[in-house]
């Protein structure tokens, strides 16, 4: 492939970059051969795809290595962890073949902790016929995660994604569901289900016809206990010509509309990860007509190192958030997975620049929720520090919990300013987290049919 500038002024046709053409770009060629490779070596064990919206729009390649959106896409070395890196580096150098490689990465992926929290083990649903449901997740009783398998890949990847598993070729690791009548048949059968988040990869990958059927298999089954369709989606950031002039772009458009003219609300979970991606009038525009279907957008992102972990940032993107129209929604922590040695911020310094940003920023903004760690036992809310019986301490509450009693109680923790994640914290005041006990025993048990619905 040959490297051709885009013109944006027109209808845009998307160019892919991956291990397979990336040198082929003017701006990684005046890297140099050293990062290059970099690239490669961790491109080779983690997924890898860049393309020329962000190349040429959202990338200030002025403002390299520190450029937020370079780091987002592009492999950086410090993302393998140091023996990885290495047996890695080996493997190229030393030119063995494709087959010997992809062991390699193999072998690194799986000690990656490629599916957190409890993904495979703990959230893939069965119907009462028996039939297990790898193409979905329930893990909360109101809402189930659908997996598309025409939706397994993205417009670019996030270089943090705790999602990467999708995307490496390794099959038995991903999650994919060919067709909609099973998720249809789930819904049914549970009727605490009000919530369906069509998830991948990426659903608007998927061709509009396609995304169609199986927005069209949940509208006519009439499911009374169906109150909200939502997309999980970065296109708006890497692709926004997805809703403004790509070929089905207006066909989409009419699918938003007709899930929001059927009664049921379209709630399209936008990812922005910095402040630079709403600054192109492409992303501006892509926000207005996904808004004049009746579709909300909500917004969220983890907190990353070497990314966004600065307050002033933060509380100028969710004020230009709603500036466009959009809900800030969420604030996470980098997930246990992958990279997280890299993106991670600790808990109490997540906290604190949450606290800055959200002082900051008016009430509009305010109904954003931070920082938040999807953690095995659900989604746990670091609410800030405080001093309890002479003992520093880190107060948490559960946003979402497995049981739903557990939402909305608080719980300390041993203030641990290193502390990244939950299984790093130890309980205060207690021997243990109120929750321990249930969970080791909801570990031993079906994880769907245990507790009430809420």
């Amino acid at each position: 492939m040959t490297y051709q500038e885009t013109v944006w002024d027109s209808s845009p046709s998307l160019k892919s970059y991956t291990l397979s053409n990336f040198r082929t770009l003017p701006q990684i060629q005046k890297l140099g051969e050293d990062i290059q490779f970099e690239m490669e070596v961790v491109g080779n064990v983690l997924p890898f795809k860049a393309n020329n919206y962000v190349v040429e729009q959202l990338i200030d390649w002025n403002d390299i290595p520190n450029d937020p959106m370079y780091v987002l896409t592009f492999p950086q070395k410090g993302m393998l962890k140091p023996e990885h890196y290495e047996k890695m580096e080996t493997a190229l150098k030393n030119n063995l073949d494709k087959k010997e490689i992809t062991a390699i990465a193999n072998e690194i992926r799986l000690q990656l902790n490629p599916h957190p929290a409890g993904q495979m083990e703990l959230n893939v649903p069965t119907l009462k016929d028996g039939t297990k449901l790898y193409g979905m997740q329930h893990k909360y009783n109101e809402t189930c995660l659908f997996f598309p398998s025409q939706s397994q890949t993205c417009h670019a990847y996030c270089s943090f994604c705790f999602r990467w598993p999708q995307f490496v070729g390794m099959d038995e690791m991903k999650f994919a569901m060919q067709e909609g009548e099973q998720l249809v048949q789930y819904v049914r059968e549970h009727p605490e289900i009000s919530d369906v988040l069509f998830t991948g990869g990426d659903p608007m990958i998927m061709k509009a016809k396609i995304f169609s059927k199986y927005v069209d298999s949940l509208l006519d089954a009439k499911l009374p206990n169906l109150k909200t369709i939502r997309i999980g989606t970065k296109a708006l950031s890497y692709w926004p010509y997805k809703f403004l002039t790509d070929s089905d772009s207006q066909e989409m458009l009419d699918v938003f509309r007709k899930i929001v003219d059927s009664g049921i609300h379209l709630a399209i979970m936008g990812h922005f990860n910095h402040l630079n991606e709403l600054k192109t009038d492409a992303v501006k525009n892509a926000i207005k007509e996904i808004r004049s279907t009746g579709a909300v957008i909500r917004t969220q992102s983890p907190i990353l190192a070497h990314i966004n972990d600065d307050a002033e940032m933060w509380a100028k993107m969710w004020t230009k958030q709603v500036q466009l129209g959009c809900i800030p929604y969420y604030m996470f922590v980098v997930r246990d997975t992958g990279a997280q040695h890299y993106f991670g911020v600790p808990l109490v310094r997540a906290y604190q620049i949450f606290k800055k940003a959200y002082s900051s920023v008016s009430g509009l903004a305010r109904t954003v929720r931070g920082p938040s760690m999807s953690a095995t036992p659900g989604k746990v809310h670091v609410i800030g520090t405080a001093d309890l019986h002479d003992q520093k301490v880190i107060v948490l509450r559960f946003l979402q919990g497995r049981n739903p009693d557990w939402v909305q109680v608080p719980f300390f923790a041993k203030y641990d300013e290193n502390a990244i994640w939950l299984d790093d914290l130890k309980p205060a005041l207690t021997e243990k987290f109120f929750f321990d006990e249930e969970m080791k025993n909801f570990k031993k048990s079906n994880p769907l049919d245990d507790y009430p619905e809420s």
